[in-house]
């Protein structure tokens, strides 16, 4: 089976928390983490935009930076970064076919019992990869919680946790108390921690976290001023720390709440740069209204048939922010186009999402997690009230559906969505 493949096969294996398996895999490997210096980042939602406003910043300050995130557009290959590219398809299969041999061999040792999920295994790659590539720091954004996710073997000198939502509850737990203890799982001996939450009940289980584990905890928004512009869909920010007083500069993200992100990405660097990894002002400003993170409120002309603002907002939290960015963008809201995973709570998305709603167009992206689309349909007219909605079987027909009487469409709901409707578009050119 070529490497790649098998590599996919892993994921009849679902979700298994805990840090055992991937324990034993970088063990085989000689613990390649152990080789550079690392930074983790948990939270809800927030993470990936945080890993690239600081992987974007530190290029910019000339340090050779891996990047970790999940789960990816298009191409598997987005997962494993190093210096603002992704792994070459040749170096990919390469490392997956020795991360296969690795567990033949393991398995046949009895040092591991089953094989490791599809999660575990780009975790290991990504891992061996940053090594191989002899990069200065690997940015590591979790994929599910914190205390038992695979990111969480290494070591880190620093974190961030952004804000904390109700997910994965069958995981992680019912309450947001208990979701932030097991993303807090992430906090190391002597670490800096930043934090973007602000929420009291969820800042004192941080601080309590740190103090057992004499660690620090940073809020973002402590003892710093932060003014905001609007300037069009990006917003221009002047924010001042503790450290410096940063001049006016435009974020290369869309949308307000990008203005928190920024401002954790400012005070980690700082962390960074007191910890002997420099970061100046000009490279952390450069870094931050430079950065491009795709799928996250980016508006596209597709030639003449009309625009289409693509964001991946997969849980309340995020419809409410996307929200937010259209009653400011599209006073008169847009038509959108809908998609869900089956463990997703579609009540609440489409709750923050229904007064921006012109109409609902559901559809599903292809994948077998995907809710199939009339059934998506029926789940949002139970809470779009009067808004129309409707079903098609394909992202792209329920797009062009959406444009009869819209120049632009919104579409939503899922990564995977996102992803389909970039390739979508790029057939079409």
């Amino acid at each position: 089976m070529d490497s790649l493949d098998a590599l996919f096969a892993l994921e009849r294996f679902g979700m298994r928390p805990g840090l055992d398996t991937i324990g034993v895999l970088t063990k085989a490997m000689g613990d390649p983490q152990s080789t550079y210096r690392s930074v983790i980042v948990a939270g809800t939602n927030g993470k990936g935009s945080v890993v690239a406003m600081v992987d974007s910043a530190l290029r910019a300050a000339g340090h050779r930076v891996g990047r970790y995130t999940s789960p990816h557009l298009r191409d598997l290959a987005e997962r494993f970064v190093v210096d603002g590219s992704a792994i070459t398809e040749p170096a990919l299969r390469r490392e997956a076919a020795q991360l296969h041999e690795q567990v033949d061999q393991l398995l046949t040792d009895g040092q591991l019992l089953q094989p490791p999920t599809f999660f575990e295994a780009t975790t290991a790659i990504a891992l061996s990869w940053f090594r191989r590539a002899h990069v200065d720091l690997a940015l590591l954004e979790v994929g599910l919680g914190g205390q038992f996710d695979a990111t969480n073997i290494v070591t880190p000198i620093a974190g961030v946790i952004t804000s904390i939502g109700l997910e994965h509850r069958q995981y992680l737990g019912d309450t947001v108390e208990a979701i932030a203890a097991e993303k807090a799982g992430v906090i190391k001996p002597g670490m800096i921690v930043v934090t973007t939450e602000t929420r009291p009940s969820v800042v004192a289980l941080l601080e309590e976290t740190c103090r057992r584990q004499k660690a620090r905890l940073v809020r973002s928004d402590d003892g710093i001023s932060v003014e905001v512009a609007s300037r069009g869909d990006r917003p221009e920010i002047q924010v001042t720390t503790p450290r410096h007083a940063y001049p006016p500069f435009r974020l290369g993200l869309a949308g307000a709440h990008q203005v928190s992100n920024a401002t954790g990405a400012i005070r980690l660097l700082e962390a960074l740069s007191a910890m002997g990894v420099p970061v100046g002002v000009d490279a952390t400003v450069t870094g931050l209204a430079e950065v491009v993170w795709p799928g996250r409120l980016e508006l596209l002309q597709v030639g003449d048939r009309g625009a289409i603002l693509l964001d991946a907002a997969h849980n309340p939290a995020a419809a409410t922010a996307l929200a937010t960015h259209l009653r400011t963008a599209y006073s008169a809201g847009l038509p959108i186009v809908f998609g869900a995973m089956d463990d997703k709570d579609v009540d609440g998305i489409v709750a923050a999402l229904a007064g921006c709603a012109t109409r609902f167009v559901c559809t599903a992206p292809d994948t077998p997690r995907a809710v199939h689309a009339d059934a998506l349909a029926e789940r949002v007219r139970r809470r779009a009230g009067s808004t129309p909605v409707s079903a098609e079987r394909t992202p792209w027909r329920a797009i062009e559906t959406a444009w009869v009487g819209s120049q632009t469409v919104c579409v939503t709901g899922s990564i995977f969505l996102v992803g389909d409707v970039l390739s979508a578009i790029e057939q079409t050119k």
